[in-house]
């Protein structure tokens, strides 16, 4: 089943110095129905005002992944993590035990676009960690590249503590492809620009997202092109 969920349909919140877009319940927006996608829990677009961010705050057993899409976004937390996320990066953070974080916006003038995911990781208890590796973007071109996985070892691959695979595809106009899926997994497509067709019949534009179950074939159509985030879950 392919069910799709309109860029409208998500929870947006203008705090002014923060454009908050939630596709799942998160902060003041609590919907009981819309708690989670597998181990998938959180989901935010974010837009972040220029010198402006998320002061120190705490996390615990959860794993967070930041996709930097325009701007930059300055990391910093109590293990002694301190990087600056830019579009081309993943980073991962492991809250396990308990960790303390920031995260600012540190340009003095580009507004700054992420993506935030968390999910409930493997098991609880895990020591806290941080982790943040760069991707060749033009190895995203008409294929999915790999750039989060417990499942797959690579140089630019971020290990993550759940059995998933992030991955980001670049399709141009007029190309097509095919993720097989194991029987019983999930899939979740988000996409980031342009518009996809899934198996010929649904259709996603920007910032649409479809939740997949009991599919073990997706053909991604794109006659506009588009970039897309494909992810395999349990």
């Amino acid at each position: 089943m392919i069910k799709l969920y309109p860029a409208d349909s998500r929870y947006s919140a203008d705090h002014g110095w923060l454009q908050a877009n939630f596709s799942f319940s998160f902060g003041g927006y609590n919907d009981p129905s819309n708690m989670n996608f597998g181990p998938l829990r959180v989901f935010n677009d974010d837009f972040i005002q220029p010198q402006e961010g998320f002061g120190t705050h705490p996390h615990r057993d959860m794993e967070i992944v930041t996709v930097a899409l325009k701007g930059q976004l300055q990391h910093e937390d109590n293990t002694g993590g301190k990087e600056i996320l830019r579009p081309g990066e993943v980073q991962r953070m492991t809250a396990g035990t308990g960790i303390l974080h920031s995260e600012i916006n540190s340009s003095p003038d580009e507004v700054a676009n992420t993506l935030q995911l968390w999910f409930l990781p493997s098991e609880k208890g895990l020591t806290p960690s941080y982790e943040q590796k760069a991707y060749d973007q033009n190895a995203m071109k008409n294929q999915l590249l790999p750039v989060i996985s417990s499942r797959m070892q690579a140089d630019n691959v971020t290990f993550i503590h759940q059995d998933l695979t992030l991955y980001l595809s670049e399709l141009e106009a007029g190309n097509s492809l095919v993720f097989n899926q194991e029987s019983g997994r999930r899939i979740y497509l988000f996409v980031i620009e342009g518009s996809v067709t899934l198996n010929k019949e649904s259709e996603l534009n920007k910032r649409d997202t479809a939740r997949i179950t009991d599919v073990t074939k997706l053909e991604i159509q794109s006659s506009e092109g588009s970039t897309f985030m494909l992810i395999d879950l349990p």
